[in-house]
């Protein structure tokens, strides 16, 4: 059986950070793992027992991560060779979009409550997690932003520039 991931068109040439971004971690298998990972979750036992994921679709999941640098190996036995897998700074970098995912299941698919509620340890208060401008502090809304050509733009991408139908 060929892996999905294998089998999908890639991305890599398109100039679009999201498309590329999805190209590593935009298969739910992955996004899952991710979960896992911020809840604590290293080994591979783990993910299965956690999941209930077959153990070929884990593998590939897991060796396209290290291969991207979201999760590093890390031996804990030599005799056979074990190893379990840590978030990098690149992974952990991933927590926002969990994060968002998260409120937004909440908001639309948990009608009898979050599964999950996410608890700020400095305050020991429940985390109220927001989407702000690093200048103003204002919220960011869709109907508040419009994307502009950066730096790395060849050209304008008008599929990002908010039209009047999101406003």
């Amino acid at each position: 059986m060929v892996d999905a991931v294998a089998r999908r068109r890639s991305f890599d040439d398109m100039n679009c950070s999201i498309a590329r971004a999805l190209d590593v971690i935009g298969e739910w298998w992955t996004l899952l793992v991710m979960r896992e990972c911020f809840r604590g979750v290293r080994r591979f036992d783990g993910f299965v027992e956690r999941l209930g994921i077959a153990p070929n679709i884990l593998t590939a999941r897991l060796r396209r991560m290290v291969e991207h640098g979201v999760l590093e190996e890390r031996a804990y036995q030599d005799h056979p060779r074990r190893v379990e897998y840590r978030l990098t700074a690149k992974g952990r970098d991933v927590y926002p979009v969990i994060v968002a995912l998260l409120g937004w299941g909440d908001r639309w698919y948990a009608q009898d409550g979050p599964p999950v509620v996410l608890m700020h340890a400095a305050c020991e208060h429940r985390a109220d997690p927001q989407l702000v401008c690093g200048h103003c502090g204002d919220k960011l809304d869709p109907r508040t932003i419009r994307a502009i050509p950066g730096r790395g733009a060849a050209e304008p991408a008008p599929s990002l520039v908010a039209t009047a139908a999101t406003r």
